[in-house]
């Protein structure tokens, strides 16, 4: 009999599920932009708390804090905007050129008999294809940052209910008297994660920028940008990431220059995401590759273009709220990478 009840409870569970990510599903227009707002503001916290060490009345934090987000929001999307404007209309040529380019290559290796069907391979492996997902993810996320207006405001109000935000978990719990101490480690560990995971990203960004800028790449801020932004996902991300400015090196310049950009990002992500991340970080917060793909998938189905960018930190939001249940340990242990299985 409890055999057949742990099933029916079981299956419940999983149509409650189902049922709550077809309502995420069909409310998209209305989630996507708190999902973005929630985001932002957790990684404004640490800023409000800075400016609450120094006794700024929280007020006129939050007000010079939106004024930040703004001012780099509006400088960046200027820049941004004007290069994918300018990329996108180029975009034919590139094309055409990579085309090019590839038959090129496939011609040389006929010279040493290896042997490929030109069009059949064309038909398979378009590169220009892949400067189209770069363009159509920026574009996407482009679109989701027009409700800006929405977005700041829903900030605002995040940013003035933070500090209270511990305690209504509590009591939202049943643990008024606040001895739940797992609950404060999730939401530290969440606090924690994204500020170094945004830290850590933009200094990619940077690092990408001026290196394409010294190599006279073309568009190096929106490659910087995109680097920053697909940073938040492991290994996938900078794979991704490097593919546009290769590409682009290799029509714009030559096959040497397009290998030194293909060696400098992976010298960028390895010293990146294999020593500076972990040192602030530390390995126990890793996800396995197969869960960092599938969530990419999984998170980008049912929000879209944020959904993938924002696919590692929400699994992460699951993971360390799995991690602090006694029920949902397991689950937490089976996403959990290399490096989290060595050190237990």
């Amino acid at each position: 009999m409890s055999s057949l009840s742990g099933i029916t409870k079981s299956l419940v569970v999983i149509a409650s599920l189902f049922i709550v990510l077809a309502g995420i599903k069909l409310a998209n227009e209305i989630v996507v932009p708190f999902v973005l707002a929630a985001f932002i503001a957790i990684i404004c916290n640490p800023l409000l708390k800075f400016f609450a060490n120094y006794r700024i009345p929280k007020g006129l934090a939050i007000v010079l804090i939106i004024m930040l987000v703004m001012l780099m929001g509006m400088s960046l999307t200027g820049l941004v905007g004007q290069s994918l404007n300018d990329f996108s209309s180029q975009l034919p040529q590139y094309r055409e050129a990579l085309r090019s380019k590839f038959i090129w290559f496939v011609d040389m290796a006929a010279e040493y008999n290896i042997l490929i069907d030109k069009q059949q391979l064309i038909a398979l492996f378009d590169p220009g294809k892949m400067i189209d997902v770069a363009t159509n993810m920026l574009a996407g996320f482009g679109g989701v940052m027009a409700n800006i207006f929405l977005i700041l405001l829903t900030v605002v109000f995040m940013l003035f209910e933070a500090p209270m935000i511990s305690t209504k978990v509590h009591l939202a719990l049943d643990d008024p008297d606040m001895k739940m101490k797992q609950i404060d480690r999730f939401l530290d560990s969440i606090n924690s994660y994204l500020a170094i995971k945004t830290l850590v990203s933009l200094a990619t960004g940077v690092i990408a920028a001026g290196f394409l800028w010294i190599l006279d790449v073309d568009y190096f801020v929106l490659w910087g940008v995109f680097a920053f932004l697909l940073n938040y996902i492991p290994n996938i991300g900078s794979i991704i990431a490097a593919v546009p400015p290769v590409l682009l090196a290799l029509v714009t310049h030559s096959p040497v220059v397009s290998a030194i950009v293909a060696a400098g990002y992976v010298c960028i992500n390895t010293v990146m995401g294999n020593i500076i991340e972990p040192r602030f970080m530390g390995r126990g917060l890793g996800l396995s590759t197969l869960v960092v793909f599938l969530s990419l998938i999984f998170w980008g189905w049912l929000l879209g273009t944020v959904g993938m960018l924002l696919s590692v930190p929400l699994t992460m939001v699951v993971k360390i709220a799995l991690e602090n249940s006694e029920d949902g340990r397991w689950l937490a242990t089976m996403l959990g990478g290399e490096e989290q299985q060595q050190a237990r």
